[in-house]
């Protein structure tokens, strides 16, 4: 019962025909959920099965050369499908001299299968109707039509140094271009030198200020851009040499606006138009229909949309948020958008913002909703969960031999399973400090115990928030997933090698 992981970890299932004929192989834990996953797969597309379970526990733990001491094929098998975990260790190399080939080739022979026919499904045996149905398969989400300005708020409070290193993480993080937001309460003497060292390291880079001559240092020095132009300084953009962005006087006053366009427009400024982005509360809904007039009336030039009003100035996570922001952009035409990330619960927004505008643009040029594209947003809950059976987990407590815990953790129930142990329950204190009253526990060392805390401490907030658990792997946080070690697997591994290196020394 191996645990979850990205698809990229198996290969393209076999196309199904009449005369297909699947070869699983398993370990006696998954033995129960690969077949009804497999039975309902079967009746769906129409091929025939056989279903192996190897003499070992874990089906991650299989090595290469183990699993040709046991593998057996029938007659007429088209593909032999082995457990995801095996996909790297079978294309090593096996043998020396001129006898090296992969242990897959060595796996297709024992089987009399071309080596093609030898495939890695799913790492986890409850992903296999998917991966058969072809559903595992990621669309093409490398275009996208808008651009990221990230802004570095206070920009002059911060060391040049500080400034240039924030800037690589944000241009990591998706940041097409690095705005210098400045501070309208003192004028930065250096802003030339900032200016110079971010574009020094390859940064497009935009200059967020009224002061026209912080402007001009900032343009001298490489700066492409002008964060705003509005009556107040309209009059200077064409000294510059550079693009500018058109914003009203006054949110609300689109003839400010087609004012300052007009005065560009007869001074030749290329520029960009932002009507800008109400809060909620200061006429958000009525900001959103100014940027269809002014799209309205100049669909000829480009416009830009501030989100950060928005996704700072409110009480919600802004992933969702930027989502949305930029799904309208892409409706209306608006090819860049500027964000900012200072407010903890917006602190990723710039790859928020990287994600959505791949799959905004997929989703519109696709005529498609933007929906099992990609699960880099999908943060807070998982985008689906994969419950076993009843039937399965009664078949794993009845099925295990050894003392190593599994713990499964579903429907509001956490199962602590190992040999003759099946307790159950929602406090993790309470489920360990029975566990701890058992004869069994002897092996529990304070190593253990840790260790069993820890994962029941994720089983916990995986039921509180709908996420999946699965022993061993890393809750899923979309973009912000890190992964962890198979310590368990780890564990085991490392305590059968000790058994049989003591064995061959006796």
């Amino acid at each position: 019962m191996a645990s979850s992981a990205p698809d990229s970890e198996s290969q393209t299932a076999p196309a199904i025909t009449p005369q297909t004929h699947l070869h699983f192989v398993t370990g006696r834990l998954a033995e129960v959920a690969l077949r009804t996953q497999v039975e309902q797969a079967s009746r769906r597309d129409g091929f025939s099965y056989s279903v192996q379970v190897m003499p070992i526990t874990v089906a991650a733990l299989i090595t290469p050369k183990w699993l040709l001491r046991h593998l057996e094929v029938p007659a007429g098998v088209s593909h032999v499908v082995l457990p995801g975990y095996c996909q790297s260790s079978i294309e090593d190399p096996s043998g020396s001299g001129s006898d090296v080939v992969s242990w897959r080739t060595r796996i297709a022979q024992a089987a009399n299968l071309s080596s093609d026919k030898i495939l890695c499904g799913p790492n986890d045996c409850r992903d296999i109707g998917a991966w058969l149905s072809g559903r595992t398969s990621k669309p093409d989400l490398t275009k996208h039509s808008i651009e990221i300005i990230a802004e570095i708020n206070h920009a002059p409070r911060m060391s040049i140094e500080d400034v240039v290193a924030l800037a690589e993480r944000l241009r990591n993080d998706g940041a097409d271009r690095i705005d210098l937001g400045c501070d309208p309460a003192r004028r930065c003497e250096a802003i030339g030198d900032y200016t110079a060292a971010l574009v020094q390291f390859g940064h497009r880079v935009s200059i967020d200020t009224f002061d026209s001559w912080e402007v001009e240092k900032a343009v001298d020095a490489g700066a492409s851009l002008v964060l705003s132009v509005n009556e107040s300084n309209r009059n200077l953009a064409a000294d510059w040499g550079c693009e500018v962005v058109a914003i009203p006087d006054v949110p609300d006053d689109l003839k400010s606006l087609d004012e300052t366009v007009a005065l560009l427009e007869r001074n030749q400024v290329p520029m960009r138009l932002d009507p800008i982005l109400e809060p909620i509360g200061f006429g958000f809904g009525a900001s959103l229909l100014r940027y269809t007039e002014v799209r309205r009336r100049y669909p000829e030039h480009a416009m830009m949309m501030g989100i950060g009003n928005l996704t700072e100035l409110t009480d919600v996570d802004s992933a969702g948020v930027n989502m949305v922001l930029l799904a309208l952009c892409e409706e209306f035409s608006i090819h860049s958008v500027l964000t900012t990330q200072v407010i903890n619960w917006a602190s990723s927004s710039v790859k928020e913002c990287e994600v959505a505008r791949r799959l905004v643009h997929h989703s519109l040029a696709e005529g498609v909703p933007p929906k099992r594209l990609s699960e880099e947003l999908v943060m807070l809950r998982d985008p689906k969960l994969r419950p076993f059976a009843a039937e399965a987990i009664e078949a794993l407590a009845a099925g295990v031999r050894d003392n190593n815990y599994r713990i499964i953790a579903q429907d509001g129930v956490i199962h602590l399973i190992s040999a003759g142990v099946h307790l159950q329950g929602n406090d993790p204190f309470a489920i360990l400090d029975e566990l701890l009253r058992l004869p069994q526990s002897d092996n529990v060392d304070a190593s253990h115990a840790f260790y069993l805390g820890y994962e029941m401490a994720k089983a916990t907030t995986a039921m509180q928030l709908g996420k999946q658990y699965d022993q061993d792997q890393a809750l899923k946080w979309g973009h912000l997933t890190q992964s962890e070690d198979l310590h368990r697997l780890a564990r085991k591994s490392r305590h059968g090698n000790e058994g049989k290196a003591r064995k061959q020394k006796k």
